[in-house]
């Protein structure tokens, strides 16, 4: 078997590939063309000479290429269009291989399974027993290098129905696929997986009448569930030969179901927590495991070390459905707030489950107060990689017509500001994951619903009614750039997990469930310093954020209501400085022309800027509305107002933005200290 190109290797993964001399040496093999050296230094640190090795520094640095979760795998939302369509999710599966599996949204029909092992047309459906249906069913029919193809079936593509699919890519240490014939006799079957499966899903495609067998590591080889099935764990040694599998075998028993004498059967094989991932080959980016719902009607907390984006449960103490939620479907950190669910053993279409679950960034919170326990299915939320440009991660827009008002940003949206251009009242920031709830930067109230905020969309998201003359921001989370956490406070100083990957520059930080301010932190001023949007003009001495600068990985919030009320519900907008697609800084103003400069290439996209030494607003400028040497149109984050146009404040120029002399004392004071967020 050849290497994964992630992950750690073991000495003996090594000689197996390679052979030498016995007993093994690292130093007998080789790392960017020299001899793999014994130390305590280099890029990934220290390189042993026995035992395991990073994937780096067997390959060399040079010659490693990081594998990130967007890249081997999709939930991807689509309308039908009653002919043939092409879904281009960017998921690589004519290369190297995977799975699709899709479900109408809006329709009772089938879920459909089709896999590059077994070939484009050729149809199973995880609700039937039935075996394999051909080509002429019209689901699934082709892979691509971007995606997949699909027919005029009503289970994949009916005209003005909504659809969801999953796309999973063959990868080491993610997902495998195994087709082979039975035997009826006991026997071990090989796989590519490069790590011990966490979970096996195994079909019968030549026979109707068989069950989805499904191993997990958490009821162990003497138990199966069926994932066509409601029914709890049951034992049958028969099925996986009490045997668990390994990083090279799984064990198979004489059950027809999985080893029918001449019967073809496909086997799809997830891995857990086994690293392989990013930037340093680490990280983990599926889980298969257990819980226990602890029946007190109290909050659940499962930690993954992650944010999920996609959950397989199914209760394995008694019958229960599979539940599966995604967060482009309305997987979301609302507490008291429906999820919107598919079940891949019924054909039903997407309802809401009232039970309390959602992501933290760290897992997943669950509530059902059953006392069950629980088998799952995770996977991390990306992207995983650190955007390069401005225009992948952020989108301004106008809204121009009145009645139904549809946003489409160009990205993939995870939160968005709206700004009231005509009386300058509302400034509206919601997020994918608080759903159909929204803040007013303008205000203190607690959160509001409005139906109007429709996540379900690729290209950005949707309103209902609205004005005529809104702008809005969509920003989308990315490492290095953006992330949103929802928290609930604990009255007590405490440090909350983020995924920003690099220490937050800028954190902006509202309470949900009550009235409350809106309170920043910037990295220029430090953690013993605060802004808010309202009541309060320049920075101001507090232990609001413990004293304590943010990290790489968690913030600090102290005892203040503002920030960490006991049992009070909060959301955190977080920005850093990404080489070429944002900037977060400060600069002292000169009340002459000045040049900002945040190492862009063309220019800045979007402004705010804000006085720290007195009084001052919020300022926002962006290049939909226009930033010009003629006319630079600026609104207020925190106060009411219209827009104000024919001036000549802020400037854009390639490297970032100008501040000129027109601009007044809030924007360029002779002096004075200014913060800012820039984005290219």
């Amino acid at each position: 078997m050849a290497l994964p190109s992630s992950g750690p290797l073991s000495i003996n993964d090594i000689a197996g590939e390679f052979g030498g001399s016995t007993p093994h040496a690292m130093s007998e093999y080789y790392a960017g063309g020299g001899l793999v050296p014994a130390g305590t230094s280099g890029t990934y640190g220290a390189v042993p000479s026995s035992g395991t090795i990073s994937i780096q520094n067997f390959y060399g640095t040079s010659n490693f290429v990081p594998v990130y979760i967007e890249e081997i795998f999709s939930t991807w939302l689509y309308t039908g269009a009653g002919g043939t369509q092409t879904i281009t999710n960017g998921i690589n599966l004519t290369g190297s291989g995977g799975l699709v599996w899709v479900k109408s949204r809006s329709l009772s029909s089938n879920n459909p399974f089709a896999d590059t092992a077994r070939g484009g047309g050729n149809i199973i459906y995880s609700n039937s027993t039935a075996a394999q249906s051909g080509p002429g069913i019209n689901d699934i029919t082709g892979f691509t290098s971007t995606g997949f193809t699909i027919g005029n079936n009503a289970n994949v593509n009916q005209g003005g129905q909504t659809y969801v699919s999953w796309t999973f890519r063959k990868q080491p240490k993610f997902f495998d696929i195994v087709t082979y014939t039975g035997n009826g006799a006991n026997r071990t079957i090989a796989h590519s997986l490069g790590s011990v499966p966490g979970c096996i899903i195994v079909k019968c495609t030549s026979a109707s009448g068989t069950d989805w067998m499904v191993y997990h590591r958490s009821t162990g080889a003497s138990q199966y569930t069926r994932l066509n099935l409601t029914d709890a764990a049951s034992t049958d040694a028969a099925v996986w030969n009490g045997t668990a599998p390994n990083s090279t075998v799984f064990s198979l028993g004489t059950s027809s179901f999985v080893n029918g004498n001449g019967l073809s059967y496909v086997a799809y094989l997830f891995a857990h927590d086994a690293g392989g991932f990013g930037l340093t080959g680490t990280d983990n980016v599926i889980t298969c495991g257990s819980f226990q719902d602890n029946g007190s009607g109290t909050d659940l907390n499962v930690t993954l070390g992650y944010e999920p984006q996609w959950l397989l449960v199914k209760p394995t103490t008694s019958n229960g459905n599979w539940q599966l939620v995604d967060s482009m479907r309305g997987f979301v950190a609302s507490p008291g707030t429906t999820t919107s669910v598919l079940r891949p053993n019924l054909t039903t279409a997407e309802s809401t489950w009232n039970i309390v679950w959602g992501p933290t960034a760290t897992g997943f919170q669950w509530n059902q107060n059953s006392g069950l326990t629980y088998i799952y299915i995770a996977i991390r939320r990306g992207p995983m990689k650190t955007p390069t440009t401005g225009t992948s991660v952020f989108s301004p827009t106008l809204s121009t017509s009145t009645g139904t008002v549809t946003i489409t940003s160009g990205i993939l949206t995870d939160a968005h500001l709206d700004m009231d251009r005509g009386s300058g009242a509302y400034g509206w920031w919601g997020s994918r994951l608080t759903g159909q709830t929204y803040l007013d930067t303008k205000a203190v109230d607690a959160q509001s619903t409005s139906s109007a905020w429709l996540w379900s969309y690729m290209d950005g998201y949707r309103t209902g009614s609205g004005s005529s003359n809104w702008v809005t921001y969509a920003l989308k989370r990315a490492p290095g750039f953006f992330d949103v956490v929802c928290y609930t406070g604990t009255g007590s100083a405490t440090s909350f997990t983020h995924n920003l990957g690099v220490a937050p520059q800028l954190m902006i930080v509202k309470g949900r469930s009550f009235v409350s301010s809106w309170h920043v932190y910037d990295a220029t001023n430090g953690a013993t310093n605060y802004m808010r949007f309202n009541n309060d003009p320049s920075t101001a001495l507090s232990t609001i954020w413990n004293n304590t600068a943010p990290t790489s990985t968690q913030f600090t919030v102290g005892t203040s209501v503002g920030t960490n009320s006991s049992g009070q519900t909060y959301i955190a907008y977080l920005f850093a400085t990404v080489a070429g697609v944002s900037k977060v800084g400060s600069y002292t103003g000169t009340g002459a022309l000045q040049t900002v400069n945040c190492g862009f290439t063309g220019g800045a996209r979007f402004v705010l800027i804000k006085r720290t030494d007195a009084g001052g607003d919020w300022w926002v400028y962006d290049s939909a509305r226009g930033i010009t040497s003629s006319d630079d149109p600026y609104l207020f984050l925190n106060t009411s107002g219209a827009e104000v146009t024919n001036t000549n404040y802020v400037d854009t120029t390639s490297v970032g933005f100008q501040v000129t002399a027109a601009a007044p004392a809030a924007l360029n004071a002779n002096g004075g200290t200014f913060i800012f967020l820039a984005i290219a």
